[in-house]
């Protein structure tokens, strides 16, 4: 197994769940993003677009460690 200069722990076991995380909190946004038209909120928008770049700066950091 090659090292990746993480502890190999976190690299075995974190890493999977680190981005089913990261899919959620996208699916979550983009569910938002999506049903804004319908609810006609501009919050909704919002929010969505908060979430996702929540998720987008998550997947740089967890990316790293594979």
């Amino acid at each position: 197994k090659v090292n990746h200069g993480s502890h190999p722990h976190v690299v075995c076991c974190c890493r999977k769940k680190c981005l089913q995380l990261n899919d959620v909190i996208l699916i979550i946004a983009t569910l938002h993003t999506g049903f804004s038209r319908r609810a006609k909120s501009f919050e909704m928008i919002l929010i969505g677009r908060f979430l996702e770049g929540i998720g987008a700066g998550r997947t740089l950091h967890y990316s790293m460690l594979m």
